[in-house]
């Protein structure tokens, strides 16, 4: 059975930081798309960040939604089954429920509807 699990996320003062963490079990994770997505309340789900596999000269390639591009920053650890989401320079605007998604493929949709596996989602709340 396929499964993401996250953690972190809480609440922070703006400008302060916070890192999220998604692992995934069930397959090997390693060179699947996988990335963030984020929702606010009485708004759609939205991409935040991706991370994906482009060859073993080139290793993994990123994208960023503008919104957070210069202050959230993701990655993965060696093994490429737990991809982190470091988020500097937190905005109100940031708060949300933020999801861990993955699906096979050269890259991560940006669309929601699109995505295989999501993660149980954690509240990120930062206070103005």
């Amino acid at each position: 059975q396929v499964e993401l699990v996250q953690s972190g996320g809480g609440l922070v003062q703006a400008g302060g930081s916070l890192r999220l963490s998604c692992t995934g079990s069930g397959r090997t994770f390693s060179s699947i798309p996988m990335g963030w997505f984020r929702q606010a309340p009485g708004k759609e789900r939205e991409f935040v960040a991706q991370i994906y596999w482009t060859g073993h000269t080139t290793g993994y390639a990123t994208g960023y939604a503008n919104s957070v591009k210069g202050r959230f920053t993701i990655s993965r650890d060696s093994a490429g089954n737990t991809v982190y989401l470091q988020m500097n320079g937190l905005k109100s605007e940031d708060t949300a429920v933020y999801y861990c998604a993955a699906k096979p493929g050269a890259a991560l949709p940006t669309g929601p509807k699109y995505i295989d596996y999501w993660g149980q989602g954690t509240q990120v709340t930062v206070s103005s």
